[in-house]
């Protein structure tokens, strides 16, 4: 079965420079949020399932559930509610305020990452130096696949 391609953000804020900042947020010495558990709430929210959270994010249904109890524990307000399984099934979805707390974290975000992109914009040095070596090698690559198709439609 094909998998699809994860989304960086169901709330429509992808990543679009090389230039990023991963933002933790802590509100008391027990309580963060970080890239990891917003990306779990954000499948949680996307597939109405922790354990298909979980699949998609390549991490134990246990490791999942850890992190959910944790946001729900960290906050007055629960950031997500599951039931359990049985004849109808399990499932788990976003409560208000914890889509309020995606929506939030990634705007921050966001605005870090641009403020970061216009900061360091016109300092030199900044391009990694294997940079222009993955370039090169996407560029032959391409080529090579272009040769292949071109070999294989003409026989």
């Amino acid at each position: 079965m094909a998998r699809a391609r994860r989304p960086d953000s169901i709330y429509g804020m992808p990543r679009q420079s090389p230039i990023s900042i991963r933002l933790r947020i802590d509100f008391s010495p027990t309580a963060s949020i970080g890239p990891g558990k917003i990306a779990l709430l954000e499948h949680i929210d996307l597939h109405q399932s922790l354990s298909q959270a979980a699949r998609e994010l390549g991490m134990s249904y246990r490791r999942a559930w850890q992190l959910l109890d944790d946001l729900n524990h960290s906050f007055a307000e629960p950031v997500a509610t599951a039931s359990t399984g049985g004849i109808g099934g399990g499932g788990a979805e976003l409560t208000a305020f914890g889509k309020e707390l995606v929506l939030a974290y990634r705007g921050i975000e966001a605005a870090a990452n641009e403020k970061a992109r216009r900061r360091l914009k016109g300092l030199g040095g900044l391009e990694s130096k294997t940079a222009p070596r993955a370039k090169a090698l996407r560029r032959a690559v391409t080529r090579r696949g272009k040769a292949n198709v071109s070999e294989h439609s003409t026989k």
